[in-house]
Parts: structure tokens; sequence; C-alpha cells
């Protein structure tokens, strides 16, 4: 006689969104966290001095480290609820 196996639930499997969802979590964080530290080398090495900032490549560090942070919380959240969403319908039995 065989022996039944245990009903194991499927896999759960991260749908496309969530991964890109993610990505860009990451990615974003690591490009502010960059952009932090050369800001800060950048002042240690004088790129401040007689407003340096204001052209060159500096605009647009500053622009990613402002806003880089805020937006991967964004990401974060939308993560959450793609997530929630997913789990709500695969508890339901609703595939799609």
């Amino acid at each position: 006689m065989s022996k039944k196996a245990p009903d194991t639930p499927p896999p759960v499997r991260i749908n496309q969104t969530e991964r890109i969802l993610a990505y860009g979590v990451l990615v974003l964080v690591g490009l502010a966290l960059i952009c932090f530290i050369a800001v800060i080398v950048g002042t240690t090495l004088g790129a401040g001095a007689d407003d340096g900032f204001s052209h060159g490549i500096w605009p647009a560090v500053f622009f990613v480290q402002y806003y880089g942070l805020p937006l991967a919380f964004l990401l974060i959240i939308a993560l959450l609820v793609s997530n929630a969403v997913r789990r709500s319908r695969a508890a339901k039995g609703e595939t799609r």
C-alpha cells in the first residue's frame, strides 16, 4: 500500500509586479545612499565651495538623495498592498 503525502499548499509564486516593486525599492535605496555618501565626500573635498554644487552632476545627485528614499517608501507601501491583495485572493480561492 502506498502512503498518501500530506496535503501541502502549492508554492507561493511572486508575481512580476511584486518583483519589479521590490527591485525598485532596492535600487532607489542604494542610489540614495550612494548619493548621500557622494555629497559627504564632495563637501569634504571642497566641491561645495563657491556654489560648486549648483552645476555639473551635483543637482542630479541632490535630486536622487532628496526624493529617492520617500519614493522607495511609497514603493514599499505599494508592495505591501499588492502582497495583501494577492494573499486575500489566494485565501478566497480566486486565481488570476
